[in-house]
């Protein structure tokens, strides 16, 4: 595909002229094109949001059977992401994720991915019936923080469960951190089975020399991508990309089928199509300069008293191959208060919100729509917290840590834990009990308790001194933490 045609939207382009032309709408949604739009929802967003509202009309293709604009958006995707087969996702990469389970997995097949997997992998494990082989993260006690699985832990996994039908991996992190993604591909190919990769936050990376490898350059067969979160899509719009001939391919547009919408929202649709064309054509120069912004927060906040900044030099552990230099965690320790108070001040007080806040430090994404203004202002915040912290001291505990996770081991599959009799306990006693919901901080949506896991108390102080400090528990029927669902005995 020619460098010329990335400059097209054929998707975007197609959605405008139906936008624009006059028509009687006999069709849903019912706001008919605007014109039944509630007027402080109009004044919101504005009219055209609405005009371009359209559903499947025949100039604007069919998500799960394209043979025209869609087609031709997603080709172009693939050739920009390096890919050799492209789907637009409507549903976040949620929908992705656990289509690429439900497209290699059948029940009780084995899938050997990492402890600190998303909660849409559960989600894919319940679906499937697959049965998760977890493997543990590298764990940092100095940031407290999981980073990747390494090539050694996939091999013994590999060793002790030569059935499991894939490996999956996630490549980076929510903190950037990205794992040894070629060795691990190499495992999972002399086994002959497919490395499927969580790389929601990495959907860059194709685009500017200095950032990792994407995953498909590295070796992925399967690799799922938060478009909105680090490019310019809508949020929810995301894309997955394969390559090779491990996947089977009819099942995945199968299994993607199940879990997409059949209502896909072209705003949604249309935004992924311009988002690669601005990466086509523009992502260079672009990322060149938020890697120059990312650099000089780096540097700045860094010198300021009690704080710390995550740094690439740690690359030289196990589990930790590169870091993203557009991802910025800073590390509030220092100043006796934790992340959570520190996303509090930030956010009401001094005008700076964090990604995700955590017990110890917050994470910033630094993307190519942030200013100078903004890194500016993100520097002062940080240069007037310690006087804010001084009044808002924490009592950590010193074994307070995401060790927690590696504590835990498996009794039934997610999948019938899941679908278990099951019963309520207060928290206390629920010790040695097997979990019947996932249970997990959110963001990032990691879970502590995974259904199906023995319940062990090391789990349950650690979501009680999160929630105690500040931070949000979902995935429990309880949202206070008071009571657990367990399954019968």
């Amino acid at each position: 595909m020619s460098k010329d045609s990335q400059a097209t939207t054929p998707l975007l382009s197609a959605l405008q002229t139906c936008a624009g032309k006059p028509d009687a709408p006999f069709y849903a949604p019912g706001h008919k094109r605007g014109q039944g739009t509630p007027q402080r929802l109009t004044d919101l967003l504005g009219l055209p949001v609405f005009q371009a509202d359209l559903p499947e009309l025949p100039e604007l293709d069919n998500l799960f059977a394209p043979e025209g604009v869609i087609a031709e958006a997603q080709q172009l995707a693939t050739a920009a992401f390096g890919a050799a087969q492209t789907w637009f996702l409507v549903n976040g990469s949620t929908a992705g994720i656990i289509a690429s389970i439900l497209a290699t997995c059948g029940v009780g097949d084995k899938i050997i991915l990492p402890r600190n997997a998303h909660r849409s992998a559960i989600s894919g494990l319940i679906l499937s019936g697959a049965i998760p082989i977890f493997v543990n993260p590298e764990y940092d006690p100095a940031w407290d923080l999981a980073h990747s699985i390494t090539p050694a832990s996939v091999a013994d996994a590999l060793a002790a469960h030569p059935d499991a039908k894939a490996v999956m991996m996630l490549y980076p992190t929510y903190q950037g951190v990205c794992g040894d993604l070629p060795a691990i591909a190499e495992l999972a190919h002399q086994h002959g089975i497919p490395l499927l990769v969580d790389e929601a936050h990495g959907p860059h990376f194709a685009f500017h020399p200095d950032l990792p490898s994407s995953a498909l350059s590295a070796g992925a067969d399967l690799t799922v991508q938060s478009i909105h979160k680090v490019l310019a899509a809508m949020t929810q719009a995301s894309m997955l990309h394969v390559q090779g001939n491990r996947i089977n391919r009819h099942r995945l547009a199968q299994a993607l089928q199940l879990v997409q919408s059949t209502s896909p929202s072209y705003l949604l649709l249309a935004s992924l199509d311009a988002a690669r064309q601005q990466m086509a054509t523009e992502g260079k120069p672009l990322l060149t300069q938020t890697l120059q912004l990312a650099q000089e927060a780096r540097v700045r906040i860094a010198q300021i008293s009690g704080l710390s900044v995550l740094e690439a030099p740690a690359a030289n552990q196990a589990g930790f191959l590169a870091l993203d230099p557009t991802r910025l965690t800073v590390s509030v320790a220092g100043l006796g208060i934790t992340g959570y108070q520190a996303d509090e001040i930030l956010h009401q007080q001094l005008g700076v919100t964090a990604e995700l806040p955590s017990l110890r430090q917050l994470t910033f994404i630094i993307s190519m729509g942030n200013t100078a203004a903004d890194i500016e202002r993100l520097v002062q915040a940080f240069t007037t917290l310690p006087d804010y912290a001084t009044e808002n001291k924490a009592t950590l505990s010193p074994t307070l840590s995401l060790s927690a996770l590696s504590t835990q081991h498996s009794a039934l599959s997610p999948r019938d834990a899941f679908f278990a009799q099951t019963e309520t306990l207060p928290v206390e006693q629920t010790c040695s009990r097997i979990s019947a919901e996932s249970v997990c901080p959110y963001p990032p949506g990691i879970p502590v308790l995974i259904a199906g896991e023995i319940i062990t108390a090391t789990a349950l102080d650690y979501l009680q001194q999160v929630q105690r400090h500040g931070g949000t528990i979902t995935g429990c029927s309880d949202p206070n933490l008071k009571t657990l669902k367990v399954v019968r005995e």
